[in-house]
């Protein structure tokens, strides 16, 4: 019988995960896995900040940690995808090449999201990929005592970036600005640990203050500019553009719209996972671009794919939240507990104990996809020689 391909894009949490996980769960006899990534190590883009003010990160390259499981690592720039013809096209070192796939795992991620604020692709500094992250850490290193940073966004992302700045750098005037109020999402007592944070790591907090322009030396904002030798820009992200030139069916926003078990509702051979897919959590509400999302639904992607071309039983178990875990720097952090569907709930663990419990969530996070497997057999099923055909999933809703 003809191996049945699977190509996986994009080597993140969830790719990784994902690929490994299908590994562990199929016969390497049945199946070849490609792996398709543009860099030979895996990147922990929830420490990207660190990485940001100086910190060495550990090197993780995937030739180790996929050593033995079958996976194939292809290092590729992803430049399209066929859906109708199953085929994806890749730029590596020695040049263009087509892949051709029986099943795709789509798990291209994001990247910042400039919002079409004039000059911020210009000036401003982001931390969603390692490259951007290292040109901030040369251009943080290169600034003088007393001038001005400013990181733009109140969500996790730039309550990280502002906090582990200030501590790395007392020297600097770090600020940050936000459309809404200070960690406004979180509970009173994490609001209330967030602005203690701030106040003692001396971070100036624009409240209720949207960015409307960037230049080389300041923001613009409706009541004024604000001086900033560095602007970080943190706003949100935007998901790789292939999708979206694809026949796949997409949001407005390029996001791939899938079912229950990552699916995509219009092509049947094609998952996507992570913050490339539109996925349903508890309450009907689309689960959030994060790692915390982008975990499970690579199990789920995995698992099902494993279970129908085994003829196994597909999973049923949905994502959901328990908690928001954001460092503050490296002595301080928070972890807001939530409900199922990601609203915060009054219980809140502060200080270092909060900080120590981020960091073992990190360290799980690389962990875990190094060992994939988390709660299930680690037998290999056979794929069955008469693959059951796929059919229209039904479709999500947003």
């Amino acid at each position: 019988m003809q191996q049945h391909r699977i190509i996986v894009l994009g080597a993140g949490y969830t790719g990784a995960i994902a690929a490994g996980r299908l590994a562990k769960q199929l016969h390497s006899e049945d199946v070849a896995i490609t792996l398709v990534n543009a860099e030979p190590d895996f990147v922990e883009r929830v420490r990207l900040h660190q990485l940001a003010v100086g910190q060495e990160l550990t090197p993780r390259p995937f030739s180790e940690m996929f050593a033995g499981t079958g996976v194939e690592l292809k290092l590729a720039t992803v430049t399209s995808v066929d859906a109708d013809r199953k085929t994806v096209s890749v730029v590596a070192a020695d040049g263009a090449e087509e892949l051709h796939y029986d099943t795709l795992v789509y798990a291209l991620g994001s990247g910042w999201d400039t919002q079409g604020v004039p000059g911020t692709a210009e000036h401003a500094h982001e931390v969603s990929s390692r490259p951007g992250a290292l040109r901030l850490r040369e251009r943080l290193a290169a600034l003088e005592a007393g001038q001005s940073v400013v990181v733009v966004g109140g969500g996790l992302t730039g309550l990280e970036a502002a906090t582990e700045i200030a501590e790395a750098r007392p020297d600097l005037d770090v600020a940050l600005a936000a459309r809404g109020g200070l960690g406004d999402w979180l509970s009173e007592k994490g609001r209330a640990h967030v602005r203690k944070v701030f106040t003692g790591l001396g971070i100036t907090a624009h409240e209720h203050t949207a960015v409307t322009a960037v230049e080389a030396d300041r923001v613009t904002t409706p009541h004024g500019s604000v001086p900033a030798a560095v602007t970080v820009w943190t706003t949100g992200f935007a998901v790789h553009p292939i999708a979206r030139a694809t026949t796949l069916e997409v949001t407005d926003t390029g996001r791939i719209v899938v079912d229950e078990t990552m699916r995509s509702v219009s092509h049947p051979d094609v998952y996507a996972v992570g913050d490339a897919a539109l996925a349903m959590g508890p309450g009907d509400k689309p689960l959030r671009m994060s790692c915390a999302s982008g975990t499970p639904m690579a199990w789920q992607a995995a698992d099902a794919i494993a279970a129908r071309l085994t003829g196994g039983k597909l999973p049923k178990t949905q994502p959901r939240y328990f908690n928001q875990c954001i460092s503050l720097g490296r002595r301080e952090g928070l972890i807001q507990y939530v409900t199922a569907d990601d609203r915060s709930v009054r219980a809140a663990l502060t200080g270092r104990l909060a900080a120590g419990y981020k960091e073992l969530i990190c360290k799980g996070a690389a962990w875990g996809v190094a060992n994939p497997m988390l709660g299930m057999p680690t037998r290999r099923r056979r794929v069955l020689r008469t693959p059951v055909t796929p059919t229209t999933p039904a479709r999500a809703t947003a």
